[in-house]
């Protein structure tokens, strides 16, 4: 009977049960409702569900993220910045850059929703962060995970890490939502029925040497962004080259599929609740809604300005596309587009945008870098 009971008594210590905090059961539940998005909703579940569940798993059992922990060992990763870099790989694999290509005025429209990242950067300054910490938190603004975790890891906010990843996929996830009202605020109904002409053919040439140059141009002018950059552009290459294709559908398909599953459940497990549940956390989630919000709002006002400056030509609504939220933030832009007008058709010219704007982001941390000499 004595060894029994001992034997029950060991198996309860053992029970995560038996060490959860308030902290814990809170975040499980926040894990909960995360699942109940991505899977009843449809909210970004590749996203969502493993970066939820990387959550559960963390408030369950915190050791998996210590030394020795299966989460742990994804994480490293992350901090090697291994995974951010192979994700633009897929990015570039998948990726059409014909209508940037077709439309270089998109460059412009991708740069102005940069101003997100700086509008941010200033506000967390005056909030009370370090210049490194606000250049992280920032960067939330071109709802682009993985150059949040690159340029975090870079400037060594480890601490900030869960927040600030959590923060960015989920307003990736939330783009449909987000970006509706802000649009709509931004434009007349007149605006949102603009037709855009047809944009022109592309030759194979030219989409062949488009990531090349651009990896010349860029990686030459800030070398820090080399990693993104160049995983992005060589992943256009497989793709444009056509004599690669397995490499192309190996890094657009099993592979991405792989890095996602790693990258989704380790940066969920950085949100155990003693990391993550103090105000420092709710700081950067207002700064990257925020961050967000000034992007897509900076987008559509210089897509005006374009409008008025082409004489009708240009919707405004394209703009909101130059975050760096892939195809997500071009489809908003078709789909608010079409409620104005059914008829209309703006996907493929808020492509350009939204392919510029995840240069622009990438080339955003590679200033920060640059200011911090990192």
């Amino acid at each position: 009977m004595e060894y029994i009971s001992h034997t029950l008594s060991n198996v309860v210590q053992q029970s995560a049960l038996s060490s959860l905090s308030a902290g814990n059961i809170l975040m499980v539940c926040v894990a909960c409702i995360l699942l109940y998005l991505a899977i009843a909703k449809g909210y970004e579940p590749l996203l969502l569900i493993p970066i939820s569940f990387g959550m559960l798993l963390v408030n369950i059992y915190p050791p998996i993220m210590e030394e020795g922990g299966l989460l742990y060992y994804f994480f490293q990763l992350d901090q090697w910045t291994i995974l951010p870099s192979l994700i633009f790989l897929g990015v570039g694999a998948l990726t059409d850059f014909g209508p940037l290509i077709a439309n270089p005025k998109s460059f412009l429209l991708g740069a102005a929703a940069q101003f997100g990242i700086y509008g941010a950067f200033i506000l967390a300054m005056m909030l009370g962060f370090n210049d490194m910490s606000a250049a992280a938190i920032a960067i939330i603004g071109g709802a682009d995970g993985p150059t949040s975790i690159y340029l975090c890891m870079k400037l060594h906010q480890n601490a900030l890490m869960g927040p600030i990843a959590v923060a960015a996929y989920s307003y990736m996830a939330l783009v449909p939502i987000i970006q509706p009202p802000i649009m709509k605020l931004c434009t007349t109904e007149e605006e949102r029925k603009i037709k855009m002409d047809q944009l022109r053919p592309i030759s194979k040439k030219e989409r062949i040497l488009f990531p090349i140059i651009v990896t010349i141009v860029v990686c030459s002018i800030l070398p820090s962004t080399t990693p993104l950059v160049g995983m992005l552009m060589l992943g256009n290459l497989f793709r444009e080259s056509g004599v690669v294709r397995q490499l192309q559908e190996t890094a657009s398909n099993a592979l991405m599929y792989i890095v996602v599953i790693l990258l989704g459940t380790s940066v969920g497990a950085t949100t155990s609740a003693k990391a993550f549940l103090n105000v420092s956390t709710i700081k950067i989630i207002v700064l990257g809604l925020c961050a967000f919000a000034i992007a897509t709002a900076a987008g559509v006002l210089f897509g005006k300005l374009m409008c008025k400056l082409s004489g009708g030509k240009i919707n405004p609504l394209i703009g909101s596309a130059g975050v760096s939220a892939v195809p997500m933030a071009a489809r908003v832009s078709q789909k608010v587009g079409a409620e104005a007008d059914s008829s209309n058709f703006l996907l493929m010219h808020a492509m350009g945008p939204n392919v510029a704007g995840v240069i622009g982001t990438a080339v955003a941390a590679g200033v920060f870098m640059a200011i911090f000499n990192v």
